[in-house]
């Protein structure tokens, strides 16, 4: 006979685990999560008091010794094993090494489309100790003389297929600035790295030359919009390209999954969490020049894909609930000021869940914010201070998000003067300023307005003409395609006789936002962005309709 007090136990037992699923349903999935992260954290933290700086290069570099002959990347069905890319950038190296005057602490520039050298350049780059900063592959002009002088290169190396955007700029480069394209046949000014490769050793070069003096240290640059003006260059310290490492790896990845990547590696999504990610996990990546709906599901079966990384409209670094390690806050912001509400005290204030509120993340000694490249200002415009407390310091990320009930995140919006369209973040001030170097634009507001069945926000433009000018649709359209990547071309045109402006003569965008782009409830003369005709052709309510029914694509 049991005793009396074992059947009181079974129920308690019955009680809690019942308790435990209605109140904690996620309890168990997220203590083996925060396990896994402490024991990261644990790690780093042996390396370092052991004075092994080890990083994402040298856990590559240990890989490729373990496993040489494992494919690392497969990319249009040629396999590059680790050994592979390995000599291919001990190559890139020693190219820079015996053919520049590149030494440890040079930032190098990259532009180049998803393929395996933009990883034989990073990697090769890296082993010479020098900061790379990763270029977005879809602007040009103004746009990408700018990202160059803002990040001081000693180089800029330029994928085959993006050589004659750089011979644009060519001329306005800053002097002392070498570019080398990975072409056996470049423009006059450049240096063809490719034909250099061919005749380099692959020869490891010593250790020295990019042992990390602290994970502190700057890795990468990888540029941002932000939430105005031109893209800024965010650092990536070596730390921070560690913990992004770990992103696979603490989701339940192994080292014999095969992940497929078709986001661009100038992002830290693919390029840390993608790339490090496989390092770290010592796995397979299928690599794609872009993202193809249709060849997705082949791909897949064709490369046994068991794992591929996706990005909507959401935070990328969040876990999907609060914990210990990923600490964040919403709090209630002022879309007609453009700044975060403050109570009576001059503090900020927390949301109710299901209520969109901007997201920050308080900034200490254990979570550190390195800031942007050159000025100062740049960093500073991105921190809050004195937000609950006196001398608190948080990270204002620019979204705008949501926490349901069950405390997952959501995106809802960007805030300021950006707004997010096909995964990237579009500056409105450096779309605004492409119009306006028209001889016919007097004033242009730029703002992001929603689509039906379409996540993030189309480009719309406002326009205010100069007297006795008249509208040139065909030129307009010229203009954003010549100067601005695709993502950022306005899809619609609105032409207005005055504009709006708040009390501190910014221009009003909400009242724009919310009208959208119906000729339904809008009397102004409204366009839609033809890339069949070149040219921006009247909205009219059978157009407006086929867009709705997503008759056409945007």
């Amino acid at each position: 006979m049991l005793p009396s007090w074992v059947p009181g136990l079974a129920a308690a037992v019955v009680f809690l685990h019942v308790l435990q699923k209605l109140a904690f349903p996620y309890f168990w999935a997220d203590l083996w999560y925060l396990l896994k992260v402490v024991r990261y954290g644990i790690r780093l933290k042996m390396y370092e008091q052991r004075g092994e700086l080890f990083t994402v290069l040298d856990r590559f570099l240990t890989l490729a010794n373990k496993q040489p002959q494992k494919p690392f990347i497969i990319y249009e069905g040629d396999v590059h094993t680790y050994q592979d890319v390995d000599k291919r950038s001990n190559r890139v190296a020693r190219v820079f090494l015996n053919h520049s005057a590149l030494k440890r602490g040079d930032t190098v520039a990259l532009l180049m489309s998803n393929e395996p050298d933009f990883v034989h350049v990073w990697f090769g780059l890296a082993k010479l100790g020098c900061v790379v900063a990763f270029l977005n592959s879809n602007i040009r002009s103004t746009s990408l003389l700018h990202c160059i002088r803002s990040c001081e290169p000693k180089a800029v190396v330029v994928g085959a297929d993006l050589l004659g955007t750089v011979e644009e700029i060519l001329p306005s480069l800053p002097e002392g600035i070498t570019v080398w394209g990975m072409n056996d046949s470049v423009p006059q000014g450049v240096t063809s790295l490719k034909e250099k490769l061919s005749m380099a050793s692959d020869k490891p070069v010593p250790r020295s030359h990019h042992v990390a003096s602290s994970l502190k240290s700057p890795h990468l640059y990888i540029f941002t919009s932000g939430t105005t003006g031109l893209p800024k260059a965010a650092v990536i310290s070596q730390l921070q390209a560690l913990k992004g490492s770990a992103g696979l790896w603490a989701f339940g990845c192994t080292a014999n999954d095969i992940i497929y990547i078709t986001l661009p590696l100038y992002h830290s999504s693919g390029a840390l969490l993608g790339i490090g990610g496989c390092v770290e996990l010592g796995a397979t990546c299928v690599l794609k020049k872009k993202f193809s709906a249709s060849q997705f599901w082949n791909d897949c079966r064709k490369y046994n894909v068991t794992v591929f990384q996706y990005i909507g409209e959401l935070c990328r670094y969040l876990c999907k609930q609060p914990k210990l390690l990923f600490t964040f806050d919403l709090i209630k912001y002022d879309f007609q000021k453009d700044e975060p509400i403050r109570n009576e005290q001059g503090w900020c204030i927390h949301v109710r869940k299901g209520e969109p509120g901007l997201l920050i993340s308080r900034v200490n000694e254990k979570n550190p914010f390195f800031g942007y490249a050159g000025s100062k200002k740049h960093t500073e415009k991105k921190l809050l201070c004195d937000v609950f407390k006196k001398g608190d310091v948080y990270f204002n990320t620019g979204d705008l998000m949501v926490q349901d009930e069950e405390n997952f995140l959501y995106f809802w919006d960007r805030i300021g003067d950006t707004f997010r369209w096909k995964g990237e973040n579009v500056a409105t001030t450096e779309v605004a300023d492409v119009i306006g170097m028209l001889d016919f634009i007097q004033e242009t507001n730029v703002y992001g307005v929603a689509v039906s069945d379409y996540e993030g926000k189309a480009g719309m433009a406002s326009i205010i003409l100069k007297q006795n000018k008249s509208l040139d649709l065909e030129k307009v359209y010229e203009q954003v395609v010549t100067f601005l990547p695709a993502y950022a071309c306005p899809r619609f045109l609105r032409i207005q006789e005055k504009m709006e402006t708040t009390g501190t003569f910014k221009l009003q965008k909400f009242q724009l936002v919310e009208e959208g782009f119906s000729p339904l409830k809008i009397s102004d003369p409204l366009y839609f962005m033809d890339n069949l005709k070149k040219s921006y052709v009247p909205l009219t309510k059978e157009l407006y309709n086929q867009i709705m029914l997503g008759e056409i694509k945007l």
